[in-house]
């Protein structure tokens, strides 16, 4: 199984609470997540953030309905968390985010080291389309934060 990741860092111009309580809240996804994806959380909420916590979602992949799963597998009040998937579109995928208070705001970086499934037929989808749909994910989520956070409009 071929491993991937990608990695992304955001200095976010906002108060370190008000940073994490965004990404503690899990209803935030939505407001993240580009459109073309359909992304639902169906996990009842609130969502109680924390150590073994679950959350369904629901989204489309190339126009493919999909169920997805996570467990949050690492919880450190203020300073971040882990993401794993325990049923979903990937053979892997674990997501850490981590949050650094700064000087000028908070450093967010993310880390998702995931695989595909398929073998040869997954590292194929990964050049084709995988890895650049990630990345203009990730990039949309940059977009995003930034408008939520440090705009006008943050909750």
């Amino acid at each position: 199984m071929k491993a991937y990741v990608l990695e992304r860092e955001q200095l976010v111009r906002a108060p370190a609470d008000r940073v994490f309580g965004f990404f503690a809240d899990a209803e935030n996804l939505e407001a993240i997540t580009p459109a073309f994806l359909g992304f639902e959380i169906l996990t009842p909420t609130p969502i109680e953030m924390r150590k073994d916590a679950l959350i369904e979602y629901r989204l489309r992949l190339v126009g493919i309905p999909l169920r997805w799963r996570t467990r949050i597998t690492s919880w450190e009040q203020g300073r971040g968390f882990v993401d794993e998937q325990e049923r979903g579109p990937y053979a892997l995928w674990e997501h850490t985010h981590r949050f650094e208070g700064t000087d000028r705001g908070v450093l967010m970086s993310d880390r998702v080291r995931y695989a595909l499934p398929f073998g040869p037929l997954g590292r194929l989808a990964h050049a084709l389309f995988v890895h650049s749909t990630l990345a203009r994910i990730f990039d949309h989520r940059f977009v995003r934060v930034r408008e939520l956070l440090e705009g006008s409009g943050g909750p």
